[in-house]
């Protein structure tokens, strides 16, 4: 396609010199038949006189030949400051003048720089871009001749610059230099200035208006031959970018298709970028690491940063960049590309393709994980369902569990909101892969379990619990969890009724505060009272204690056991009581009365009110252990 546009632009070209062919003939008739307007005026002010056909014939083709290296340079893809410099150069041998220069306006449109020159000082084209800019705004400098061809799109010429107040910003460098007259023509692409051709003389000059004609059509020209460069630059621009996007697209689609991991898309990136690339997962630690040279990407990032979950975004303090890579509307992961130096829009498309592929190995972990979790939390989960406790030991074996060898029972669970046991089951997982061997993990009844081998190569029993719940604080966006580590079981026939007894310590223990870690001898005599192997002696302890008041209750809907709970609670003071049950002490007073009425029990005894303690504190655990 550059190719076919770039012929066309030499055959516009080409066409167009035929015109200015026709057009300069007419001009140099009308000029006197001088070499040019500018040489007959001198001619006339000396009173020379030339031959009109000697003149003419030998600057006619000249000015064809000039436009025709134009075209030849365009059709050459000439890059854009080179042509720039043969367009001045172009206009100084054509016209006889001393100086020459190309300006172009900034992408902003606000000034005009120096972009091409011919025959003017280097000092010069430095003075007038760097220290005496020529605006295209309001004020001074936005009043020279340069400025007012620009944006009248008319052809502005002074004869005498030392004359002229609107040249007085740059007269002083211009006469330092030698320059006496300058004009300057407006370069004009579809009706639009993109610059302005400029033309210097070292004498005073008066531009005549056939002179002013021939080097508007000259700026045209060579406006029209800059607009395809600038195409044909943009052209080439377009392909590279359209190969180096397919070149990214291939080795990260390939790369998916051979399954090449987290770390393969690292190394590909950071290999398509020329820099530093890590992957981070939802947590902050590092999974895939690709360095370039010396360069690397340290510990990532602060989990705690709010990155959003769209976008490359910075990532605060860091000084790098952050890709989120998401499944759903989960941010699993975070691409980290270095920071934003350098970094184009393409190769910003080149992260966000890479999250993409992050995205489909992580699934692909996952799911090959999710398979072998599953497989790994069969055998918990029919031990906890009560299947032969040897039978599933032998079934473990496969999988290289041990049940046979001493495991701690872990159990946790989320504080607030029951859906979210399967993200802990996640963080548990994760947390149980840093143990060699691995241990057991499932769910049940709302609760995650872990059959946490000991000893094993990795964190011990309590410092996995609280891993499990600060990373499942992060996880679940604040929101808490609980866990029990209970005890350290020797036999595989031992481990259900450990799990049950640290299943209803979670649950009593959440009674009295969440969001920790407990252990079983933190609970007293509900820990004891947990361990019982035989529930239903329990039960029969606590029906026998408590039936006859529960009984009452239902018949004359009052409150007995709620008064007997809140008095023990308040170490037996009936006034706090009283202020508890927002009732009058004197009916406190009746009411446990009544319990000693009905239990054969006096409130005034220790012994008894021990009995009455215990079997409140025996239901709280049966109805605890329900679920199991």
């Amino acid at each position: 396609m550059a190719r076919r546009r770039t012929g066309l632009s030499a055959r516009y070209c080409r066409d167009e010199a035929l015109v200015l062919s026709e057009y300069t003939t007419v001009m140099l008739q009308r000029s006197g038949c001088s070499q040019y307007g500018a040489v007959a005026g001198s001619d006339r002010e000396s009173g020379e006189e030339r031959d009109c056909a000697d003149s003419e014939r030998p600057r006619h083709p000249s000015w064809l030949a000039g436009v025709g290296k134009i075209a030849a340079a365009v059709n050459a893809s000439t890059r854009l400051p080179h042509l720039l410099d043969l367009i001045a150069r172009t206009a100084c041998d054509l016209t006889g003048y001393e100086g020459s220069g190309v300006l172009l306006s900034d992408d902003d449109r606000r000034k005009l720089v120096i972009s091409g020159v011919h025959g003017l000082s280097p000092d010069y084209v430095a003075a007038v871009n760097d220290r005496h800019t020529i605006a295209l705004g309001s004020g001074p400098p936005a009043d020279g001749p340069s400025s007012r061809a620009f944006v009248t799109q008319q052809p502005v010429p002074i004869s005498d610059i030392q004359s002229d107040p609107s040249f007085e910003p740059w007269a002083h460098e211009a006469t330092r230099h030698g320059y006496r007259a300058i004009v300057a023509i407006p370069m004009l692409v579809r009706g639009e200035a993109v610059g302005t051709l400029n033309c210097y003389r070292r004498v005073v000059h008066e531009f005549g208006s056939d002179e002013l004609a021939l080097l508007a059509t000259l700026a045209n020209q060579a406006a029209s031959a800059l607009q395809s460069t600038r195409l044909i630059a943009s052209l080439t621009e377009q392909r590279r970018l359209l190969e180096q996007a397919e070149e990214i697209h291939r080795e990260l689609t390939a790369l998916a298709l051979r399954a090449g991991g987290v770390q393969g898309v690292a190394d590909a990136l950071a290999r398509l970028l020329s820099r530093p690339v890590a992957v981070a997962d939802r947590n902050g630690a590092v999974v895939a690491r690709a360095a370039v040279g010396d360069a690397g990407v340290g510990d990532p990032l602060p989990v705690e940063a709010d990155l959003g979950s769209t976008g490359i975004a910075d990532v605060p303090g860091a000084g790098l960049l952050s890709a989120p890579v998401m499944l759903g509307e989960e941010v699993i992961a975070r691409g980290l590309p270095g920071d934003d130096d350098g970094l184009s829009e393409l190769d910003r498309r080149a992260v966000e393709h890479a999250a993409i592929v992050c995205a489909l190995e992580f699934l692909r972990r996952r799911t090959a994980t999710d398979v072998e979790w599953r497989l790994r939390g069969d055998p918990l989960t029919d031990l906890l369902a009560g299947i032969d406790a040897e039978s599933v030991a032998a079934r473990a074996v496969p999988l290289g569990h041990d049940l046979t060898s001493p495991h701690t029972v872990v159990v946790a669970a989320p504080d607030d909101d029951p859906d979210a046991v399967r993200h802990v089951l996640g963080v548990a997982q994760t947390v149980a892969d840093r143990c060699d061997p691995r241990p057991l993990v499932t769910t049940s009844g709302g609760h995650v379990v872990l059959l946490w081998p000991d000893p094993g190569r990795g964190p011990a029993a309590h410092d996995a619990a609280d891993l499990i719940r600060t990373s499942a604080r992060r996880v679940l966006d604040g929101r808490t969890v609980t866990a029990v580590v209970g005890h350290r079981r020797d036999r595989v026939d031992q481990l259900r009724p450990a799990v049950r007894t640290a299943r209803g310590a979670l649950d009593l223990g959440r009674l009295r505060s969440r969001d920790r870690t407990i252990a079983l001898p933190e609970l007293g005599v509900y820990g004891l009272l947990l361990q019982l192997d035989d529930p239903h002696e329990l039960r029969r302890f606590t029906e026998l204690t408590l039936d006859p008041l529960r009984e009452h209750d239902d018949r004359r809907n009052a409150e007995l056991v709620r008064t007997v709970r809140t008095y023990l609670d308040n170490g037996m003071n009936v006034a706090r009581t009283a202020t508890e049950l927002y009732v009058h002490p004197n009916t406190v007073g009746l009411r446990l009365k009544r319990v000693e009425e009905l239990t054969g029990l006096s409130m005034q005894n220790a012994e008894a009110l021990l009995q009455l303690t215990v079997a409140l504190m025996a239901d709280d655990v049966l109805g605890s252990t329900d679920t199991s």
